[in-house]
């Protein structure tokens, strides 16, 4: 009897762990297709991806044409090119002309003319440039002197201004560049529409949505060269202006030396 009992237990326990295995495998398979079932929701749903800027443009350039983006944007790179360049150059011709002045006035009254070339050999910048011309001609009397430091400021003033004149082309070439591509992008829609045989709102509207693209183009570039050339010659003006005055300052220096001589 004992060991009926004992097998009716082993085949009741064996059941019942069979059961309760199949249990948790059913389980596991729901869960499992739970998962998927979600899976394959969030994947019907649409998502949203956020165009980024550079793609932006990128497909902007595409829509506006390669040929007219291309020469706009060629317009702002060497645009800025010759903007960055000349702003190098005038950052490293500005100097302390006041200070320059004091030098050269105490190197005149301790080590003389060539003294004074020296200080101005080893400055940078058209106020040097133009003291070291004007001392050169000293000796000649104050006259030739004066008429060296006019003519040499003048050649400074043209190399602070040198390349200047083509970031003007470039702003008014951009625009132009711009219309130019709107006005081709019009015909074009406009060959479109003589093809179709009717006018589609769609047709207008895309056309002259991708002939505005290059009008719009030309002008930002316009506006940023724009923007870097008053920039420039506000610094040529700040520059110019203070050469002047140092020059005027250099030669009653130098006046002042020939009539205590």
């Amino acid at each position: 009897m004992k060991k009926l009992f004992a097998v009716l237990a082993f085949v009741a326990s064996v059941s019942f762990m069979s059961v309760y295995a199949q249990d948790d495998q059913a389980q596991d398979q729901a869960a499992a297709q739970t998962e998927q079932v979600a899976a394959a929701a969030d994947e019907a749903q649409p998502v949203e991806v956020e165009e980024g800027l550079h793609q932006a443009l990128k497909t902007k350039f595409i829509e506006g044409g390669a040929g007219f983006m291309s020469s706009v944007v060629l317009c702002l790179i060497l645009g800025l090119a010759i903007a960055i360049e000349r702003i190098i150059y005038l950052s490293l011709a500005s100097a302390d002309s006041k200070k320059l002045l004091a030098d050269v006035e105490k190197a005149l009254d301790e080590g003389g003319v060539e003294k004074a070339k020296e200080i101005c050999r080893n400055t940078r910048g058209p106020v040097a440039a133009v003291f070291y011309q004007g001392l050169l001609r000293i000796n000649e009397g104050i006259d030739v002197a004066e008429k060296s430091i006019v003519a040499y400021g003048s050649v400074q003033s043209g190399l602070l201004e040198r390349n200047l004149s083509w970031v003007g082309l470039f702003i008014a070439l951009a625009p132009m560049l711009g219309f130019m591509g709107t006005v081709i992008g019009m015909i074009a829609a406009f060959d479109r529409i003589q093809q179709a045989g009717d006018i589609s709102a769609t047709i207008v509207a895309g056309g002259i949505k991708v002939a505005l693209i290059t009008t719009v183009t030309g002008l930002i570039v316009a506006i940023i060269l724009q923007i870097f050339y008053n920039y420039i010659l506000s610094r040529i003006e700040s520059l110019v202006g203070d050469l002047e005055d140092s020059s005027i300052s250099m030669l009653d220096i130098l006046m002042a030396k020939c009539i205590k001589k």
